[in-house]
C-alpha cells in the first residue's frame, strides 16, 4: 500500500521524467543584436586635431579627480550617498532584484497549512444521513502542497527576463549617478567661472574708479569736459551693475549644487574662488568600445534580453501545464483521538490542463511580445547612435573651443594694448574720453569672452567624460549570482559602479 510520501515521490519522478524527455525551454535564445559602429571618431580622424591634454585613463567611480580640484572632489563624494535621484534609482534596482526572487519561487512547490475547529448539529429531519440529530465536534489540521513543473520553460524564461531587467535597473542606477555627478561638475565649473568673471569686473571697476578720478581732476583743471566726466561715471556704474548681476547666477548655481548633494540651499555655501581647472580631453578609444562603456547602452541592451525572454513566456502559453498536488492532515470528532494514526487523511493527484481554443488570444500576446522586442532593439540602436553623436559633439566642441580660446587670448592682448595706447593719448590731451570708453568697453568685452570660453571648455570636457561613460564598464553589472544572492558589495556595485 502506497503512503502519501511514496505516492508523491512517484509523481515527482514522473514529472522529472517528462522534463528530461521534453527538455524544452520554448522561445528564442537571446543573441545580442548588432549595432552600426564606425572605425574611428570623425573628430579625431579627419580634423588633424591632437588633444593637448588627453586623459588616458579615467578612474572608475572618481573620474572628476582628473581636474585636481579638492573642493570638487569633496562635493562629488557626497552625490552617491545623498542625491535623492540616485537613491531612487538604487531603490528601483533593489525592487527589480526582488522581482527575480519572486519569479524564482515558482520553481518550487507552494506549501500551505491550516487548522480548524467547529461544532455543529445536523437536523433530525434529514433522511438517510448518519449524523442526523447529532451535535459533533470537528478537529482538523491540514497541509497542502502543489507544484507546477516548468515543462516548457515559462518560469525559466520569466526568471531570465527578470534577471536582465534587474541588470538594466543596475545600469540605470549607474547612469543616474553619472548624470548627477556630471551635472554637479558642470555647475561647479560654471560657478568658478562666474567667480573669475566677478574678479575681472572688480579689477575693472577699480581701474574705472581711478579713470573717473583722473577725469574729474582734469575737469577741475579745465582740461576735460563735463561730458568726459559723465562718460567715465556711466562706464563705472554700468560695470558695477554687471558685477552685481553675476550674483543672481552664482546664487542659483550654488543652490543647484546644494540640491545635488542632498542639502537645503539655505545651509550650503561655497567660498569664492577663481576657475583654476583646465579642460581635460578624455581618451575616446574606438567607437565599438563605447558599447561597453555607457550605462544607458548597457541598460538598453539588457532590456532587449528581457523582451526576448517574454517571447518565450508567451510561447509557453501554447502548451499544457501539469500541476501536482498533495494534501495531508489529521481530522477527528473527539479531541482525544485527533492526533492518532487512524485520524490521518491524505489525497494526491496530478492535473493536466491546456487551452484548446482562445480565438487568437495567445497568438496576439506572442505577437505583442515580438513587437516589444523589435521596439527594444530599435531603442537600443537609437541609444547607440545618440551616444556616438554626444561623443562627436563634445570632441568637436573641445577642438573648436581650443582654437577659439587661442584666438580670444590674442584679441584680449590686442585690446589691452589698444587701451593702454588710448589712455596715454587721453592723458596727453590728444583725444576725448569717448575714445577711452570705446577702448575700455572693447577690452572688457574681450576679457569676459575669454572667461566665458573657459567655462564652455570645462563644460565640454565634463560632457565628453560623461558621454564616454565616466570610466564605467559593463563588467560592473551585477552577475546572476549577485542578483540571486545579494550581498552588500553587490548592492553598492549596482548603485555606484
Amino acid at each position: 500500500m502506497n503512503t502519501p510520501t511514496s505516492a508523491f515521490r512517484i509523481a515527482l519522478l514522473a514529472a522529472a521524467s517528462i522534463c528530461t524527455l521534453t527538455a524544452c525551454t520554448v522561445g528564442p535564445d537571446y543573441v545580442k543584436p548588432p549595432a552600426t559602429t564606425a572605425a574611428t571618431y570623425k573628430e579625431l580622424e579627419g580634423t588633424g586635431w591632437k588633444p593637448a591634454q588627453p586623459a588616458d585613463t579615467i578612474t572608475r567611480g572618481a573620474w572628476w579627480s582628473v581636474y585636481a580640484d579638492l573642493s570638487l572632489d569633496a562635493l562629488e563624494q557626497q552625490v552617491a550617498g545623498a542625491n535623492q535621484n540616485v537613491q531612487a534609482a538604487e531603490a528601483r534596482f533593489r525592487a527589480a532584484r526582488a522581482t527575480v526572487a519572486q519569479y524564482r519561487s515558482s520553481f518550487f512547490p507552494v506549501v500551505t497549512a491550516n487548522g480548524d475547529y467547529s461544532r455543529a448539529r445536523t437536523s433530525e429531519n434529514v433522511l438517510h444521513k448518519s449524523t442526523a440529530g447529532l451535535t459533533l465536534n470537528d478537529y482538523l489540521v491540514q497541509a497542502d502542497a502543489s507544484w507546477e513543473p516548468d515543462l516548457w520553460g515559462r518560469v525559466s524564461r520569466s526568471v531570465e527576463g527578470a534577471k536582465a531587467e534587474a541588470q538594466a535597473s543596475a545600469a540605470d542606477a549607474q547612469a543616474a549617478l553619472l548624470s548627477m555627478q556630471a551635472e554637479l561638475a558642470t555647475d561647479y565649473f560654471e560657478l568658478r567661472g562666474l567667480d573669475q568673471e566677478r574678479q575681472l569686473l572688480d579689477d575693472t571697476i577699480k581701474a574705472y574708479k581711478e579713470a573717473l578720478e583722473l577725469t574729474q581732476h582734469r575737469y577741475a583743471g579745465g582740461i576735460a569736459t563735463d561730458a568726459d566726466v559723465a562718460q567715465a561715471q556711466t562706464q563705472l556704474q554700468t560695470t558695477q551693475a554687471q558685477a552685481l548681476d553675476l550674483g543672481v547666477q552664482r546664487a542659483q548655481l550654488e543652490h543647484a549644487i546644494a540640491i545635488l548633494i542632498g542639502q537645503t540651499p539655505s545651509t550650503f555655501s561655497l567660498p569664492v574662488a577663481p576657475l583654476i581647472a583646465v579642460p581635460v580631453v578624455a581618451e575616446a578609444g574606438v567607437p565599438s568600445a563605447l558599447l561597453e562603456r555607457r550605462p544607458d547602452i548597457a541598460s538598453a541592451e539588457r532590456h532587449i534580453a528581457d523582451m526576448n525572454a517574454q517571447i518565450g513566456v508567451a510561447t509557453a502559453a501554447f502548451f499544457p501545464s501539469l500541476i501536482l498536488s498533495v494534501t495531508g492532515g489529521l481530522e477527528a470528532t473527539n479531541y482525544s483521538q485527533w492526533l492518532m494514526a487512524p485520524s490521518r487523511l491524505w489525497s494526491l493527484g496530478p492535473a493536466l490542463a491546456g487551452t484548446l481554443l482562445d480565438f487568437g488570444g495567445r497568438a496576439s500576446v506572442k505577437e505583442q511580445a515580438r513587437a516589444h522586442y523589435d521596439e527594444s532593439v530599435a531603442q537600443y540602436r537609437q541609444t547607440v547612435l545618440t551616444a556616438f553623436g554626444e561623443v562627436e559633439d563634445n570632441l568637436a566642441a573641445l577642438r573648436v573651443l581650443e582654437q577659439e580660446a587661442a584666438a580670444q587670448d590674442d584679441a584680449v592682448a590686442a585690446a589691452q594694448r589698444s587701451l593702454a595706447v588710448v589712455s596715454n593719448r587721453y592723458k596727453n590731451g590728444a583725444i576725448t574720453y569717448l575714445d577711452v570708453v570705446v577702448a575700455q568697453t572693447t577690452a572688457l568685452s574681450n576679457e569676459r569672452n575669454a572667461v566665458s570660453i573657459a567655462r564652455r571648455r570645462m563644460a565640454a570636457s565634463v560632457a565628453l567624460i560623461k558621454a564616454l561613460g565616466g570610466g564605467w564598464d559593463a563588467s560592473a553589472l551585477p552577475t546572476d549570482e549577485q542578483i540571486v544572492h545579494p550581498a552588500a558589495p553587490a548592492s553598492e556595485a549596482a548603485a555606484h559602479g
